[in-house]
């Protein structure tokens, strides 16, 4: 790992962040509090429905699914204020993320590791709209990290527990520096979760929580936290900031 000089983390907390989390007036309406899309896997629906329940909890005023066709009366038949919108193949996919009313798109939640997740994980990155990455939509550059940041935007932010993180990126001892290391090598926050989760910027800007309780050790709760991240920056708020409100 280089060598390199980045600021000293700070702990996560409310004052850090919160006078930047969207706030409603008289003048609200849901398009005015951000457009989510994720992108729902199949056979696993569970994973990205809670993504999109979690978005659409913090405050993001149009929530939608965009899901293969196969799936797409598991995922309407489930959902209510949660709009579900089908793709049967890649032209239709692409045409359906152009939509420039969308603030922000998330992907990874039972997607599967494979050359199709792959592939729609660069779409999204080619509209240069913020996209969260987690999961699967990490996994899938094991072998071709430079794929990933080549296509990458700075309003970009990764999920990742450890074994995704190591799959893509070196994890030393120090998990800090790790994940500074990643976020400037790869131009997007990185949200490295653990019982410590360290939220690095690219800048090398660095927020630790540390105040996680043992039941988040639980299947779901990183699909949760994806949808918080992508609902609050589909509001308007920073990445940075947004992912260390989305963890706290």
């Amino acid at each position: 790992m280089a060598n390199k000089h980045y600021a000293d983390p700070v702990k996560n907390h409310p004052k850090l962040w919160q006078h930047l989390l969207p706030k409603l007036d008289a003048g609200s309406n849901k398009y005015t509090r951000g457009h989510t899309m994720i992108v729902g896997g199949y056979p696993l629906t569970g994973a990205s429905r809670l993504s999109a329940y979690a978005a659409a909890r913090v405050g993001s005023g149009l929530t939608t699914l965009l899901v293969p066709e196969a799936a797409f009366s598991i995922y309407a038949s489930s959902l209510t204020s949660i709009m579900v919108r089908p793709f049967g193949d890649i032209v239709t996919f692409n045409q359906t993320i152009k939509d420039p009313r969308i603030s922000c798109f998330l992907i990874g939640p039972g997607a599967g590791v494979s050359d199709d997740t792959r592939n729609l994980v660069l779409d999204l990155l080619n509209t240069t709209k913020p996209v969260v990455l987690d999961a699967d939509a990490i996994s899938v550059f094991q072998n071709d990290l430079t794929a990933l940041t080549n296509n990458i935007n700075q309003d970009c932010v990764l999920t990742p527990h450890v074994g995704e993180f190591k799959r893509i990126f070196e994890l030393s001892d120090n998990r800090v520096l790790s994940a500074q290391h990643a976020a400037n090598e790869c131009g997007a926050v990185i949200v490295l979760k653990g019982s410590e989760t360290i939220i690095a910027a690219p800048d090398g800007n660095t927020i630790v929580n540390d105040n996680a309780p043992p039941t988040l050790a639980t299947g779901g709760s990183g699909d949760v936290l994806a949808g918080i991240i992508a609902g609050l920056i589909a509001e308007g708020m920073p990445s940075f900031y947004a992912a260390a409100a989305a963890t706290w």
